[in-house]
């Protein structure tokens, strides 16, 4: 990097720290005010900031392994979410909104009552707060460590880079910055700077795509190359094959996955994990809308931005990256790696914000969120019920600070991009279908909730871990393990099998919640469909939610957004057949939600308003 580059880098940081320090002011008259930004925020810039969130510096960096070593089929392993998500958007967005809470891990104490509730509501946010959110934070510092290795940072400045921990050290700094005007801010600062991030990290992926594919020849050129660098059908968006043996649809032997892993993420993985209801950092952002219709328009807005445009600059830089660096042992390496070759004076140092852009914005959610979980549900309501105001935003501040500091050391301890993306999906496997069904099911009870949750860690923890363990050959133990937890799909079936079979003992084993409990929560969230007739006699309320039509909805912007997606890469691939199919499934869906959306909708108040 030259000095025009660190000049572009460092004003888009003085930039940042001046807008945090600007937005303190919001952030500390309360709670509300530092968490979900005093339940205020327009529909746009939620949206906006759930997909800034989702981008992070190590976001390209794995696609583009994924992408060298499965494929264009192995993005099946986030593209899957986009089911769940959808759902959120006509299922959950309005009642997360209706429920005025500050963290998912709050939700407990209002769906479920007693002990129970209390327990399951600290073990959470324990959980998720500490070691799950400091997971991805490291995560995220990893792929900041990989780009500062890859670009050659300390190079560029005349220093001896041969020291790892002086290059993870840099990544702590930029930590400690992100800290400052995240701590500062609270989610005011946070989502204000996801704006201009995202603006920023947008255009840098787009920029990275465009001049690589340029300098290649095209995409004809690329198209062409691929085959001579891998014997894998890299190309392949679906790994299906049609029109094989009798006519049947069958799974590609040329595919970079297995057919396990491939049905595991459509059939399984996005209804299992632990975010299926749309909890998870995207719960502050619906508290934080000014309404539910505000927060439905955010959900949309995200999925648009997650799945449709983001998703193919991306790929085309990995196919790009792997076809100018056929050897390289380190996929994920390939992203930085372009930006080097191909990148002059100022473009690089625009990239280079745009990363730090991403990773910034991530961290920042990560920071915030963890915090929200330990200052709401840990401290506020097992320390200090009594602590002012002022307190728990110093606790905030604080609790932000020990997540950071936690996050690095996670970081210290991950060298792969994707076994850590793994990893995180398979400690929350499992407990995401008795999420689902705490808002549509009286018997659900606290329970079995903690069981899914607990069990979904330790059995995620330990399927990872014996998936990276080599059992030896002619060991006595080829005998007895006959699971191979080494196949992703495999592993994400049995953690799945294992988890839903103990919280489903556990829920029958155990009483249902008070009838007084289960009238509190109706009264509040106000689910449709038929699990919840009893309370609906007892308060004298009818449903705000038409669940049969919701689902239709959900169905409708299923074929919708992926036929948006798969339509795009078929167009950019150069496969006109299959994007004007994709295309046209598209159209189909968008139109068939058009009709539904004609259907009034069911009115209730604006929550803490009851007009």
């Amino acid at each position: 990097m030259q000095s025009i580059d660190w000049l572009i880098v460092l004003s888009y940081l003085v930039i940042t720290m001046g807008l945090g320090i600007y937005l303190s002011r919001k952030a500390s008259g309360s709670l509300e005010d530092f968490f979900v930004s005093g339940r205020s925020l327009p529909w746009w810039l939620v949206g906006v900031s759930m997909a800034a969130t989702t981008f992070s510096i190590d976001t390209p960096l794995l696609i583009t392994g994924i992408v060298g070593n499965q494929g264009i089929a192995g993005n099946w392993l986030w593209w899957s979410f986009g089911i769940s998500h959808l759902l959120t958007i006509y299922l959950f967005a309005k009642m997360w909104r209706r429920s005025e809470v500050i963290t998912d891990a709050e939700l407990t104490e209002i769906r479920y009552g007693g002990d129970m509730a209390a327990i399951l509501r600290g073990v959470k946010a324990f959980i998720f707060a500490v070691p799950m959110n400091c997971i991805g934070i490291g995560y995220a510092m990893l792929g900041m460590v990989k780009v500062v290795d890859a670009l050659q940072i300390w190079e560029s400045l005349g220093i001896d880079a041969g020291d790892t921990q002086l290059k993870i050290w840099s990544v702590v700094g930029v930590s400690v910055f992100v800290l400052i005007y995240s701590g500062l801010a609270g989610l005011w600062g946070v989502v204000a700077t996801d704006f201009f991030q995202f603006i920023l990290a947008l255009l840098g992926a787009l920029l990275v795509a465009g001049i690589a594919l340029d300098r290649i020849g095209g995409m004809d050129v690329l198209i062409s190359r691929i085959p001579e660098v891998t014997d894998m059908n890299t190309l392949a968006i679906l790994p299906l094959e049609f029109g094989g043996e009798g006519g049947w649809i069958s799974f590609s032997k040329a595919a970079g996955i297995t057919a396990s892993a491939f049905f595991a993420n459509i059939f399984i993985q996005w209804w299992a994990w632990r975010r299926s209801d749309g909890g998870g950092e995207f719960v502050q952002r619906f508290a934080a809308a000014k309404t539910e219709a505000e927060a439905e328009k955010a959900a949309w807005t995200f999925n648009i931005m997650h799945y449709v445009v983001r998703t193919w600059p991306w790929i085309i830089v990995a196919l790009v990256a792997l076809v100018v660096f056929p050897d390289l042992e380190d996929k994920e390496l390939g992203y930085p790696m372009l930006m080097l070759e191909f990148l002059g004076p100022g473009l690089l140092g625009l990239v280079v914000a745009s990363l730090v852009a991403a990773f910034m914005s991530t961290v920042s959610t990560s920071i915030n969120w963890g915090a929200s979980f330990i200052t709401n549900d840990l401290y506020r309501r097992f320390i200090n019920a009594e602590a002012t105001q002022t307190q728990l935003v110093f606790v905030g501040r604080l609790s932000s600070v020990l997540v950071t500091g936690l996050g690095a050391i996670a970081a210290f301890l991950a060298n792969d991009i994707s076994q850590v993306f793994e990893l995180i999906i398979a400690i929350g496997t499992g407990s995401g279908l008795v999420l689902m069904l705490r808002w549509f099911w009286w018997r659900v009870n606290a329970a079995a909730e903690l069981t899914a949750i607990v069990a979904s860690f330790i059995v995620g923890s330990l399927a990872t871990l014996a998936g990276s363990w080599q059992v030896p050959a002619g060991s006595w133990l080829e005998t007895w393990v006959v699971i191979p937890m080494s196949d992703y799909g495999i592993r994400v079936m049995a953690i799945t099998v294992i988890v839903c079979t103990l919280w489903i003992a556990v829920m029958f084993l155990t009483p249902p919640e008070s009838q007084d409990t289960l009238d509190r929560f109706y009264r509040q969230a106000r689910p449709g469909g038929l699990g919840w007739g009893r309370q609906q006699a007892n308060t004298g309320l009818l449903p705000a939610q038409d669940l049969r039509l919701d689902l239709q909805r959900s169905l409708a912007a299923n074929l919708l957004l992926f036929g948006m997606l798969l339509s795009c890469g078929g167009f950019l691939l150069l496969r006109s057949l299959f994007g004007w199919f994709w295309l046209i499934v598209a159209v189909i869906g968008g139109m068939w939600l058009r009709q539904l959306n004609k259907h009034k909708a069911i009115a209730v108040p604006r929550p803490g308003t009851g007009d």
